[in-house]
């Protein structure tokens, strides 16, 4: 592992945390001592399958933007973002069948994780993705949230 500051190659792993499929260690560089973090994360060939029936490959940069997007003002750190989008992903990875998942049902399991950590960030995803037309819409799911 190089070191992201100063290029040297020799770094020593200070904690290493497992979770959720990712493997999180907090590195140090043997030269410059500054410190650093590395994400591991098992990559998995997984096909998503659109309203229209495209296919494309599962993006996790994409889901990421998403989940940060509905977090955006919030009073969420970085770390409980990247957490959830690591929960998600392996929830995802869990129910997909055939290596193939509709993006409908990747659109349920993040609305189901948002509701439970923040009911703003999980009301501006269901805004986008069940395409609210007007205000009846928004407050026919803020009833059901009630």
């Amino acid at each position: 592992m190089l070191c992201p500051y100063c290029g040297h190659a020799e770094t020593k792993v200070t904690d290493k945390r497992d979770s959720e499929g990712v493997t999180r260690r907090r590195r140090e560089c043997l030269k410059c001592e500054k410190r650093f973090t590395t994400y591991e994360r098992v990559e998995f060939d997984l096909t998503v399958v659109k309203k229209d029936g495209r296919r494309q490959k599962f993006d996790r940069d994409k889901l990421k933007v998403g989940v940060e997007k509905a977090f955006e003002k919030r009073p969420v750190s970085v770390e409980k973002i990247d957490q959830v989008v690591s929960e998600v992903e392996a929830k995802i990875h869990r129910v997909a069948k055939d290596k193939e998942i509709a993006s409908d049902k990747i659109g349920e399991i993040v609305m189901a994780k948002l509701k439970m950590v923040d009911k703003i960030a999980y009301i501006r995803f269901a805004s986008v993705y069940r395409e609210f037309a007007d205000i009846e819409d928004f407050k026919k799911e803020l009833k059901e949230l009630k």
